[in-house]
């Protein structure tokens, strides 16, 4: 039972966790390191301050984490205007049909610039009572600080709201926070199997899990 739900964005809504990864690789690369799996792996969740400091570090370059953030964030907005960004199939139903029967909000490890580009883009930025992002709470996923900064801001307490997220780090931070947590498993970036323990429903497809959605709203109304 759940009187709102929750979503994560990049890998979620939107196929972008590889664009991320693509944008950390070139700075690294320009600046003479090779990024691989193992730092995705660790940046991944992060908030953008987050990711860009450790980044600068990894590349030892000496800028400033402000403009290695301001890169890659250039980078994955020109993605979009690209058309390089898109809906994942049956995400836009997923997120109309939850949006008809309760408040929904975003929980985001993207930057705002992102968020607000990404929603506006797609035209589903209306369906969103609330949209978080990590950089603008204290601590990035797997912490669950962005997902209780969405609870509050929908006035929904978290035990009452339903998550859904598709990495380990964003699976941990929903269950940090007390949420009922749905995975939609990135087939690219595998979650580990302790992340996705604390998952009440998984699937793959989008059209399951809007079901699932429904099923648990639904239960709320009768």
């Amino acid at each position: 039972m759940a009187d709102a739900v929750v979503f994560d964005m990049d890998g979620v809504l939107v196929e972008s966790e590889h664009l991320w990864e693509e944008l950390w690789a070139a700075y690294a690369a320009a600046r003479g390191r090779a990024w691989g799996p193992d730092q995705t792996r660790d940046v991944q969740g992060m908030s953008a301050p987050e990711w860009a400091a450790y980044l600068t570090r990894f590349c030892g370059a000496g800028d400033p984490a402000e403009d290695t953030e301001r890169v890659v964030v250039d980078g994955m907005v020109q993605a979009l205007a690209d058309g390089r960004i898109g809906l994942l199939p049956g995400a836009r139903e997923m997120i109309t049909a939850a949006a008809e029967l309760a408040p929904v909000a975003l929980a985001s490890s993207a930057p705002r610039r992102v968020i607000d580009a990404v929603l506006v883009h797609h035209g589903v930025d209306h369906h969103f009572k609330a949209t978080v992002s990590s950089a603008e709470v204290e601590r990035g996923k797997p912490s669950p600080d962005v997902y209780l900064a969405a609870a509050r801001a929908l006035g929904v307490a978290p035990e009452r709201c339903l998550a859904v997220e598709d990495s380990s780090n964003g699976l941990r931070a929903a269950a940090a926070a007390g949420m009922t947590v749905v995975a939609i498993p990135n087939p690219q970036y595998p979650p580990a199997e302790d992340a996705l323990a604390a998952a009440s429903f998984r699937s793959p497809d989008h059209h399951a899990v809007r079901d699932f959605l429904l099923s648990r709203l639904q239960t709320r109304g009768e």
